[in-house]
This record gives C-alpha cells, sequence and structure tokens, in this order.
C-alpha cells in the first residue's frame, strides 16, 4: 500500500531525529569516566606529537611539548565547563535536545576560534603582571606553565563539582600566583586587579538586571495581554531586532578586528542597521508563524524557539572568538619565548596553537560537558524559552556595555547571572502577585517549610556557584604559586 505524505514527512523527522538521538548515545558512552578520559588522553597526547613534529628535537622544544599537553588539557576543560553557560539555557528551555547543542557548539566555538580568534593576545593574561619582573626567560617560562597547569586543575575541579566558572579569571590567577612567586607582590598591577576583581561582581549583577528587565518586558507586554498572539506579533520581532543589534555590534567588536580595527559608536552603527532590518524580516515571518495559535502563553513558546537557538550559537561564535584566545595565551607565551629567547608584552598566536584550543573545546564539551549543561539550564532554575532568551539577550547586551565602559568582564558570570536574575525576578513577581490577592480566611500564611518550596532558584546551587566565583582567582594564583616552585625547583 502506498505512503501518505504525511507518512512520509514523518518518517523523514523520525529519521532526523533518529540522528540526533545516535549523538546523544554516543555523548552518553563516552561520559562514562574511564572512556572519557581516554579519549582526552589520546587527544593530548596528539597535541604533544603535533609540537614534537612542528618544533623539531632541540631540548628547549620538549618544554614546548609539555606545554602543548597541557594547553590541550585547559582546552578540554573550557569545553567541559565554559561552553555550558552558552548552550544551557536552550536546553533547558527544551529548544535544543543535547546532542543538537554539542553539535552546534562544537561548530561554532571552533568556528569563532578559527575565524575571529585573536592574532595577538597578551602574555600576562590583561596585565596584570609586570613583564620586567620576569624578564629571564626560563624564569616566564615556568611562570606560564603554572599558570596553565594551575588554571587548568582549578577549571577540572569546578567541573567535578558542577560549578561554572570563568576560565578567563583561572588564567588571570594562575598568571597572578605565578608572577608573586617568581617576582614577588610588586610584580602585580593592583589596579588593574582591583578592576577585574569588581567585575566579579559588576558582571553577574549587570546580566541578571538585564535578564530580569526583558523577562518583566515580556511578561507585561506580552503574557499579560489579553490577546497574546497580537501582543506576540508587535514586540517579538522588535525584542529579534534588539537582540540582532546585540549581536552584530559584538560581533563586529571582535569578528572584524583581523580585517581592521573598528570603535564602539561604528560598531553600534552596523548593529543598528542590522537590528533594523531584522525587525523588517521578521513582522511577516512572526505574523505568518503565530497564525493559528491558541491565545495562551505556552502558544508564545514556539515563537522564542528558533531565535533562542541563533542566539546560543551566536554566543558560542563570540566565546570561541574571544574566550578561548585567552585561554591558550600562557603556550602562546611559552612558544613564543622558547622560539625567541625573550619576554614580550604580547606575542602572535600560531595556528596549531589556536586550532589545539579549538579541537580541545569541542572534545571537552562532547566528553564532559552535558553536566554542566545541565546545571546552567535545569538545576539553577526552570527555564522556557522566554525566559532562555532573556538570558542569551542580556549576555550580548551586557558585553557590549562593558566593551563600552571598559571593564573586564566574564561571559561566565554574566550568562549564569542572567539565569540568577531570571529566577529571583520569577521569586519576587510571584510573592508580589500573591500579596495583591485578597485576604481571605481561606488562604492562610505559608509555613516556613512551603515558603522554601516556592523558591525558584535552588539556593545550594546559587551558594556553591558564588563560593567558586569568589575563590576562582586566589585558588588557582595559590595552586600557580605552588606549582611553580616545585618546577623552578626541579627543574631549574
Amino acid at each position: 500500500m502506498a505512503k501518505t505524505p504525511d507518512t512520509r514527512n514523518w518518517n523523514t523527522i523520525d529519521k532526523d531525529l533518529s540522528r540526533i538521538s545516535h549523538v546523544e548515545n554516543a555523548a552518553s558512552y563516552v561520559g562514562k569516566p574511564m572512556v572519557a578520559i581516554g579519549i582526552s588522553m589520546v587527544f593530548m597526547l596528539f597535541a604533544g606529537l603535533a609540537a614534537l613534529i612542528l618544533l623539531g628535537h632541540t631540548p628547549v622544544n620538549y618544554i614546548v611539548i609539555a606545554a602543548a599537553v597541557f594547553g590541550a588539557y585547559m582546552a578540554l576543560n573550557i569545553g567541559a565547563n565554559d561552553v555550558a553557560n552558552n548552550m544551557g539555557p536552550a536546553v533547558g528551555a527544551n529548544a535544543l535536545s543535547m546532542g543538537g547543542a554539542i553539535i552546534i557548539a562544537a561548530i561554532f566555538e571552533s568556528a569563532g576560534a578559527l575565524l575571529a580568534g585573536g592574532d595577538v593576545v597578551s602574555t600576562i593574561s590583561k596585565g596584570i603582571i609586570d613583564p620586567a619582573g620576569v624578564a629571564d626567560t626560563r624564569t616566564f617560562i615556568w611562570a606560564m606553565m603554572a599558570a596553565l597547569i594551575s588554571a587548568a586543575l582549578w577549571v577540572n575541579l569546578a567541573t567535578k563539582i558542577g560549578a561554572p566558572v570563568s576560565t578567563t579569571h583561572s588564567v588571570v590567577g594562575g598568571v597572578m600566583g605565578a608572577g608573586i612567586a617568581a617576582a614577588g607582590l610588586a610584580a602585580v598591577n593592583w589596579p588593574t586587579m582591583t578592576a577585574i576583581a569588581a567585575s566579579w561582581i559588576i558582571s553577574p549583577l549587570l546580566g541578571g538586571l538585564i535578564a530580569a528587565a526583558f523577562l518583566a518586558l515580556i511578561k507585561n507586554r506580552i503574557m499579560y495581554q489579553e490577546d497574546k498572539i497580537a501582543a506576540a506579533r508587535k514586540w517579538v520581532p522588535i525584542l529579534l531586532g534588539i537582540m540582532a543589534t546585540a549581536f552584530a555590534a559584538y560581533l563586529a567588536l571582535k569578528g572584524l578586528k583581523r580585517i581592521f580595527t573598528i570603535d564602539m559608536t561604528s560598531a553600534l552603527l552596523i548593529g543598528a542597521v542590522i537590528g533594523l532590518l531584522t525587525w523588517l524580516i521578521t513582522r511577516p515571518l512572526i505574523h505568518r508563524q503565530s497564525e493559528g495559535l491558541e491565545n495562551r502563553n505556552k502558544s508564545l513558546k514556539a515563537l522564542f524557539s528558533m531565535p533562542l537557538i541563533f542566539s546560543a550559537a551566536l554566543l558560542s561564535f563570540a566565546h570561541g572568538a574571544n574566550d578561548v584566545a585567552n585561554a591558550v595565551g600562557p603556550l602562546a607565551a611559552i612558544v613564543h619565548a622558547s622560539e625567541a629567547g625573550d619576554v614580550a608584552a604580547k606575542v602572535a598566536i600560531p595556528m596549531w596553537v589556536m586550532v589545539i584550543g579549538a579541537f580541545g573545546i569541542s572534545f571537552g564539551l562532547f566528553l564532559f560537558g552535558p553536566k554542566l549543561i545541565r546545571m546552567v539550564g535545569s538545576q539553577i532554575t526552570k527555564l522556557n524559552p522566554m525566559r532562555a532568551y532573556c538570558v542569551a539577550l542580556s549576555a550580548a547586551i551586557t558585553v557590549i556595555v562593558a566593551s563600552w565602559l571598559g571593564l573586564p568582564v566574564s561571559s561566565t558570570h554574566i550568562a549564569v547571572g542572567g539565569v540568577f536574575g531570571v529566577g529571583f525576578y520569577r521569586e519576587w513577581h510571584m510573592e508580589r502577585r500573591r500579596a495583591k490577592l485578597p485576604a481571605s480566611p481561606m488562604r492562610a500564611a505559608p509555613a516556613p517549610e512551603e515558603r522554601r518550596h516556592r523558591k525558584l532558584v535552588r539556593r545550594s546551587h546559587f551558594l556553591t556557584i558564588i563560593a567558586a566565583w569568589v575563590i576562582t582567582v586566589p585558588a588557582a594564583a595559590l595552586m600557580s604559586g605552588v606549582i611553580f616552585a616545585l618546577l623552578n625547583l626541579t627543574m631549574g
């Protein structure tokens, strides 16, 4: 009997879903501890072999080979921890499956690192150490090696306990600790470190406030309107235009730096043009997509799912372009110091170093990423496409605002702060609406235990993550100082 067109369509969809499920099954299999660790060791070995082939066999280059292995280890940990911040909300909102998130993140993180990653990276991690203090080449190499190892170990530990932390801050702590061990407290640029410390508070607060503000806008202008679909047709294209403006401006600032230098005003102008075009294009599309939808909040989720996927992909690209270069900075510095025999404040990143970073984050995401993706996406607070969209939008806008103000911020802190902001806003909004209900003898005040159950942000995860953020720099610095002392003692 011939199959009807509908049956053929369903069969096609089933095949597509099956392919994604194979990725998820594979991720589940390699997620078994020994299998994942084995694959990671093989990748690190290949990184060392690549350095051996490219750099020859002179004694100093064995140091670079060891650094390449640890650089690969660091890249794996970036994939396991940092990438979850971009993909977690989309997975938690059920806009993406775990397999789909892994594929998209791996592609866009790698593309961002290889296509738009920085040509030049600061060897002293945002100017926190005076190069003159560690001018001896060998001392500098051990300091960078200690920074690389300590940062990777700290991020690995944070992933183990389920805390999304900033890999850039881990590297900052590692460089600071090794610099202090090598040249004393005077080697540290304390005003710069103060600005970085301030970003620990500014990043999550700004991300949380912006995410909460957009969620309030969506609730007031769309969800609480009598005709929700008509309100969505008006406001969703505007929100998409704002998202396009923010991402276009951010990518213009970060992604075009290889071609020419662009200032903030030009970037915002480019963003505004892209945002206006997006609004014009999406108005008829949203109108068509909303036809036939029921006038209820559940129907609105369909209008935000696809934009959420695009925003997650763009955040991954931006993360690959911006953060991977910072993470492999110590490795690039070791390569330069070994080959040139001097200490430079800025060095070019060899392509093979960026390849290690790009492939490492993909392997780390595939092997160890699902744990943190679930944590960010569903275990801190419950997300739907609207809430997750607010988190993604706040991440892009916060980075733009921070760049304009010249503040060093963490994409991790911004994204997770956005998740907290959405959750805490919902708690406040729920209590506010409850307080407005008319008094009734049938509605007694809730008991303390019941009030705890009503909390929409899990306090245990909140406290764990905040504690991990606070101790990231000092913990990485302490480990780095100890590792530098050991390297200097045994290898010096």
